[in-house]
């Protein structure tokens, strides 16, 4: 067997791993930064002092290096790391306002996945839609919104959405090209469109391209393959009879869409926190999960390590996450290699791996709101 494709699938992994952790240092750095700046402008200096606040980047970074779920995706072969990467690098690109990076990561991952089309626009690059200006006037109010106790000047300026817009065109363009290139020798960019490729490597190490009869997105929205993953959708359309698929598919995917608007209105004064919501969501209600879905959403979380530290129940989903990690490749044997269990058992275990990650988000978000609900206080008092 030729052990050269897959060091090579494996190498391309880490360094795409290496990448993202150094893209979340980064990311998390400039949030802290942030944070303890708003707070010394707010007079919570003493309150909260500089000295308690963790480094939340380097926690960050750590934990995505060491992530089990992360490593796993590596020894996967699979291109979860290098969708994680593009994900990252829109966030980061948001974060410090660089129009042509946060769209290419946007762009090249929406082509990679379905989901980040519809988070990127609500959640990453919104940032760049704002224009922030310290208040240098302490004695002029004009143009000063204050959210949660954070005060500050903020006005909408349309430069940065046509910015945003021609660079979405241009990204578009230019990943379009490439695969029509690519794709010149199978069908063009109509077959990209029409059918599913699949890389199947050959005994001699060299990879062959298969296209089997599927639609690329429509692959993921009409949920064909009912292969046991760690979701819970693949039971449920096994089980449901075929007269209700199409409306129960329909339920699903606007599931998420309904969930997009009020999140956004909710938590519009934290973005990043807001694309942590989001990719959590996509990854319980997606038909086809993967850990690696968790290994991005958890890193996410642990950027906001000083905002919830009073979050509740943290000793439970933790061992509810190593307790599903440990009983789900256990139960996956137990039914499909050893024929010594059954579906119901597999099944338990995504659904509570679904129920986990509910927790989680649920916990989080009042834990964050709680956050801002005592500087709110705090700032009052002063």
């Amino acid at each position: 067997m030729n052990i050269q494709p897959i060091f090579g699938y494996s190498l391309v992994s880490v360094i795409a791993d290496f990448i993202s952790a150094m893209l979340i240092r980064a990311t998390g750095l400039n949030l802290r930064m942030t944070y303890c700046e708003r707070l010394q402008l707010l007079g919570l200096g003493k309150l909260f002092e500089i000295s308690e606040i963790l480094p939340s980047e380097d926690i960050a970074a750590l934990v995505y290096l060491w992530n089990p779920f992360t490593i796993v995706t590596c020894v996967g072969f699979n291109t979860t790391p290098v969708e994680n990467l593009f994900i990252i690098s829109s966030l980061y690109g948001a974060c410090i306002r660089v129009a042509p990076l946060a769209v290419f990561g946007w762009v090249i991952a929406s082509h990679l996945s379905l989901y980040p089309t519809g988070n990127g626009p609500d959640a990453i690059p919104r940032k760049l839609f704002l224009m922030y200006k310290k208040d240098e006037d302490d004695s002029s109010s004009k143009g000063r919104v204050e959210h949660n106790g954070l005060t500050e000047q903020r006005s909408f300026s349309w430069k940065p959405v046509g910015l945003f817009i021609v660079w979405v065109f241009i990204w578009t363009l230019y990943t379009l090209v490439l695969c029509g290139i690519f794709m010149r020798n199978y069908g063009g960019l109509s077959e990209m469109f029409s059918r599913l490729s699949v890389h199947c490597p050959r005994p001699s190490g060299a990879i062959n391209l298969v296209f089997s009869g599927k639609w690329t997105y429509g692959f993921i929205l009409t949920v064909k393959d009912l292969s046991p993953n760690i979701g819970v959708l693949w039971y449920f359309f096994a089980e449901v009879f075929e007269f209700f698929r199409d409306f129960f598919l329909i339920v699903f995917h606007v599931n998420i869409l309904f969930m997009i608007l009020p999140l956004a209105i909710r938590l519009k004064h934290r973005p990043c926190f807001l694309a942590f919501v989001y990719m959590a969501i996509c990854s319980i209600l997606k038909p086809y999960p993967s850990v690696g879905d968790s290994a991005l959403y958890l890193v996410l979380l642990a950027l906001f390590f000083n905002e919830l530290s009073e979050m509740q129940f943290s000793v439970f989903l933790f061992c509810g996450y190593v307790g599903v990690s440990l009983l789900s490749p256990v139960m996956h044997n137990l039914w499909i290699w050893r024929g010594t269990g059954n579906a119901n058992f597999y099944f338990a275990t995504g659904m509570a791996y679904a129920c986990f990650q509910i927790v989680l988000v649920v916990e989080s978000v009042s834990a964050m709101l709680n956050h801002d609900r005592k500087i709110r206080k705090l700032v009052a008092a002063t």
